[in-house]
């Protein structure tokens, strides 16, 4: 009898420190998201509207330095007001209501491709987000970004600014 309990608490223990190794294990590897829909619940958590990525984000991760680092198939383009084109790797420093120093982000101002730098939401009751390209501020209507929108590979790769920059690469 004492045999069956002692295989039996044994077994027991032996379940506890899995069940510990793989809890570890999650909380040490929680920075790096493979669901997408979550980056979208980051966001909003963060006092940041869902739409402000593309609904085909592959992958996300967010550092110790709260650098959020956004992964998507490849480059691709997405309509807001006005175009903006994503890199492969979308990047910026997220804080509550901000997304700091992005790259891999550009958007279309009369007919020229600017990088984006900033996003800002100061006020979410104000329904105004923030959008810096550097030569200007703009504010737009928050409801342009309630929602994640689609984004084509095709129309990124049609881009002329992306030409140009792939042209320079290999130079």
């Amino acid at each position: 009898m004492a045999d069956l309990f002692g295989s039996w608490n044994s077994r027991i223990r032996i379940s506890i420190i899995i069940l510990f190794v793989g809890f570890c294990s999650s909380c040490c590897c929680s920075n790096s998201r493979k669901d997408s829909s979550s980056i979208h619940s980051l966001l909003r958590s963060m006092g940041l509207p869902a739409g402000l990525v593309p609904k085909q984000v592959k992958s996300y991760t967010l550092g110790e330095n709260d650098r959020l680092e956004v992964y998507l198939d490849g480059p691709c383009m997405a309509k807001y007001e006005n175009r903006v084109i994503f890199e492969s790797v979308f990047s910026a420093n997220l804080s509550y209501g901000s997304l700091i120093g992005v790259e891999g982000m550009s958007q279309e101002e009369l007919f020229l491709w600017l990088p984006v730098k900033d996003i800002i939401v100061n006020d979410p009751s104000s329904g105004v987000i923030l959008i810096d390209i550097g030569v200007a501020h703009k504010q737009l209507s928050l409801s342009l970004f309630e929602d994640p929108p689609d984004c084509n590979p095709q129309a990124a790769l049609r881009n002329p600014l992306r030409k140009r920059r792939d042209f320079e690469s290999l130079r």
